[in-house]
C-alpha cells in the first residue's frame, strides 16, 4: 500500500514515519529525518483553506492538513481559514487530483 495506490483508489492518507512519528511530504516509502518506514494514517482528515483563487468561474485553493499543503478544486466560494475535507481525488492522465468541500 503506497500513497499512490491508495490515491489512485480515491482514498486520501497522510504519510506518517512508523518510528519518529513525523509527517513525511512528499510521500517517499522512508522518513527523511530518522529513516523508518513510512505508514499512511486513515481518518477524515480535515484541513484548513490557506488562500484560494478564481480563473474562468472555478476556484481553486490551497488548503493545510498540518504539515501537509494541497492545491484541491472547491465547487462553493471559498473563504480563508475554512474547515474542509477531501470529498474526491485521485489520479488522471498521472496528475494527482483534489476536490474539497
Amino acid at each position: 500500500m503506497t500513497f499512490e495506490s491508495e490515491l489512485a483508489e480515491g482514498r486520501f492518507r497522510i504519510p506518517e514515519c512508523a518510528s519518529c512519528k513525523k509527517t513525511v511530504w512528499p510521500p517517499t516509502p522512508y522518513c527523511s529525518r530518522c529513516l523508518g518506514p513510512v505508514r499512511l494514517s486513515d481518518g477524515d482528515h480535515t484541513g484548513t483553506i490557506a488562500e484560494f483563487s478564481r480563473k474562468d468561474g472555478e476556484y481553486f485553493c490551497m488548503v493545510e492538513f498540518g504539515d501537509v499543503r494541497i492545491l484541491a478544486g472547491i465547487r462553493d466560494a471559498p473563504k480563508v481559514g475554512q474547515k474542509v475535507g477531501i470529498c474526491r481525488c485521485g489520479i488522471s492522465n498521472g496528475d494527482y487530483f483534489f476536490e474539497v468541500q
